[in-house]
Formats: structure tokens, C-alpha cells, sequence
């Protein structure tokens, strides 16, 4: 049967004046913490997902890397792990698209569930894109890592012998950015309080606040660990999904670096 090309992608402008390199360097200064900077040249569309294989995106940032040759991109690390992917807006010449990068060595499982970090459009003033990426995107990251930490540290328990009651705990994410976990069992209860959760008598639950996003993840790491010392099962609930996933080449060592530190 014969297949039809896939169509060839979208160029840029050739007045494009736009500089990934520079701009990710003067952005990863504005952005808290110390960053390194990766910057890669695209000579072919193609070479453009060998860098972009961990984007953490299913919206805007993945439809641009599908549909146009952007020709450049850079990967800014900070010190804790924290990893960014820069690159350019085809459809807004005053804008760049920033998204975060999923964290390696994660198997498969951890992500289920997960709802995507997914990027934002930026200006091209570091200064300005810096707040915004501050504001929006990474703590929508923290909140996303700390789900998959937690599932990579609670893999799914085989079932239960016929008969058997399971203690356990549920936690939900609720549309203020705050987590609601339910139990009946007393030890639960406990070791939740000693982690943040505050009884909220209108939830009906244990409630933590989502005002502070890292200490946030933090809380839900340490009350899964000794929840799960006490042999108390997790079940942490986040937006569904959908499960697109592609598949991508591994990217080749001897990409371009310039370390940059506040």
C-alpha cells in the first residue's frame, strides 16, 4: 500500500532575528538559583527532537515542535535538577515558548496519571519571562515531579488475598492547587497532621495548602514515606489526561554548553 511524505515543515521567517543562545544566557541569570546553559543548532527538522525528547508538553510547546523547523533550542539546568527547554514562537516573533523537561530515569509508570507541566509563551525580555516562568511554570513543575516522585516511590501493590481490608489513604488535588487526603484510620490521620495537613471540616478531609508549591511537594513526599512505613497505602488522584506519548531518538553527547551563575 503506498503511504503519502509526511509534509515537510513550516519554516521561519528569513528576517527571523531572534537569538535562542542569547537570550536563554540573560534568562538563565534573571531566573532564581544557579543555571547551566545548553544551546543546539539545527541543521534539519529532524535534529530538532533529538533535544526535545523530554519535553514536558502536550499542548503548545509540542505543536510547535511538530509543525515547524525552529532551528534552535537550549536546555537550561539549574543545581537542583530543575530542567528548562527554550525555544523560539513561530507563530509570534516578539515571543519565545519555554517548557519544563520531565526528569530521567523514571520508569513509565511513575507519569500515570500525571497531568503535564505543560509550557508557556514568554516575551522576549528576560526580565519579564523570567517572572512569568517563576510564577507559572515551575511551580506547576514542582507540583507535577512531586506526583511522579511519589508514584516511583508507591509502585501499585499486587492485589490483595480475597477478604483482606487494605488500609489506605486518597489524596486529590483540588482546583485551588490544595490536596485533600481521606482516611479513617487514626495512625493515618496522624501522621498526616505531623506533615502539614490541617482537618478541614468542609472538605470533609485532611487538608494541605498549595500556597507554597515546593514545601507542598515536599509535605506530600514525607507523608507518602511514613505512610508507607506504616503500612498504609497511597492513592493520589490528579486531572486525567490524555495518553499521547512519541516516541524520539536519544539525544548525542557533545552538545554546545555555556554554565551561567547568578
Amino acid at each position: 500500500m503506498f503511504e503519502e511524505p509526511m509534509p515537510a515543515a513550516r519554516t521561519l521567517p528569513d528576517d527571523d532575528s531572534r537569538d535562542v543562545e542569547s537570550f536563554a544566557t540573560i534568562l538563565s541569570e534573571e531566573l532564581p538559583g544557579n543555571w547551566t546553559v545548553h544551546h543546539h543548532q539545527h541543521q534539519r527538522h529532524e535534529d530538532q527532537f533529538l533535544h526535545a525528547e523530554e519535553v514536558w508538553d502536550l499542548n503548545e510547546v509540542a505543536a510547535a515542535l511538530a509543525e515547524y523547523a525552529l532551528g534552535a533550542d537550549a536546555h537550561l539546568i539549574r543545581d537542583d535538577g530543575t530542567r528548562l527547554y527554550v525555544t523560539l514562537h513561530p507563530r509570534h516573533e516578539e515571543e519565545f515558548l519555554v517548557a519544563a523537561l520531565a526528569p530521567s530515569g523514571a520508569a513509565p509508570e511513575a507519569f500515570a496519571g500525571v497531568r503535564e507541566p505543560d509550557g508557556i509563551a514568554v516575551p522576549a525580555e528576560p526580565e519579564r519571562a523570567a517572572r512569568a516562568i517563576t510564577a507559572d511554570l515551575l511551580p506547576r513543575y514542582d507540583i507535577a515531579l512531586a506526583q511522579v516522585r511519589h508514584n516511583a516511590m508507591n509502585p501499585p501493590q499486587p492485589l490483595p488475598a480475597a477478604g483482606a481490608q487494605v488500609q489506605q489513604v486518597v489524596m486529590t488535588w483540588l482546583e485551588d492547587g490544595s490536596l485533600a487526603a481521606v482516611t479513617t484510620a487514626r495512625p493515618a490521620a496522624e501522621a498526616l497532621v505531623s506533615k502539614g495537613f490541617a482537618w478541614n471540616t468542609t472538605a470533609g478531609a485532611y487538608v494541605l495548602s498549595g500556597y507554597d508549591t515546593r514545601a507542598q511537594a515536599h509535605a506530600v513526599q514525607a507523608a507518602g514515606a511514613r505512610l508507607a512505613r506504616l503500612g498504609i497505602a497511597t492513592v493520589l488522584r490528579a486531572a486525567a489526561r490524555p495518553a499521547t506519548e512519541a516516541t524520539l531518538p536519544t539525544p548525542p553527547p557533545g552538545a554546545r554548553t555555556a554554565a551561567r551563575a547568578r
